[in-house]
């Protein structure tokens, strides 16, 4: 039985998928990187992302020089892939929205990456929750809070883990510290794959 807990407004389902379910996961997610490749953004100000990015719905995440964005479209042209049944069948258990997920944002980290305090807030309807997945090795998740600054709480995120973002938490600081690299077999090549699955417009 998958054990909840609850931090700061963060609802953590403890190893909400199984190893098989991870695997077919992945497996899918090979298709969706097939059509659109990882990317290493850079931010407005022209520094690389340490991690490397992707997406499937109808939208993906944007960051280049001209600001962070959603666009409709892969930087190569391409429109994004669908989002897979097994993804979506996340969103509609541990969610409880009523509207369906328009982007799944796909983060890959490599070894040395991380993700600093950040507010997701380029997304119309601030009601809607964000709901976080994470594959492969683990990754120290910090949670901050609305404003920026103040005490901050970390917990490791296991391969399998399940985020949800909402309510208060919605608009809080939250990022990743840093990976134990190697610390898990799902992808023969290590790293963690973060998906978040959100609601654009």
């Amino acid at each position: 039985m998958t054990d909840i807990l609850h931090q700061r407004g963060f609802v953590i389902h403890r190893g909400y998928l199984d190893r098989s379910a991870q695997e077919a996961l992945v497996a899918s997610l090979r298709g969706i990187l097939a059509q659109a490749p990882l990317v290493q953004p850079v931010t407005p100000r022209g520094k690389p992302m340490s991690v490397r990015m992707s997406a499937a719905g109808q939208y993906g995440w944007i960051s280049d020089s001209r600001g962070y964005r959603y666009g409709k479209e892969h930087p190569d042209g391409r429109p994004w892939p669908p989002i897979p049944q097994q993804i979506k069948a996340i969103w509609d258990d541990v969610s409880g929205a009523v509207r369906a997920p328009e982007c799944c944002l796909i983060n890959w980290y490599g070894e040395g990456a991380r993700m600093g305090l950040h507010q997701d807030r380029d997304e119309a309807d601030m009601t809607m929750p964000v709901v976080s997945v994470s594959l492969g090795d683990s990754g120290l998740f910090r949670m901050g809070n609305v404003e920026r600054g103040g005490s901050t709480e970390s917990i490791w995120l296991e391969s399998g883990d399940v985020v949800v973002m909402g309510g208060a938490a919605r608009r809080c600081h939250h990022g990743v510290d840093r990976i134990r690299f190697g610390s898990s077999t799902l992808l023969p090549r290590g790293g963690r794959i973060n998906l978040t699955l959100r609601v654009v417009t």
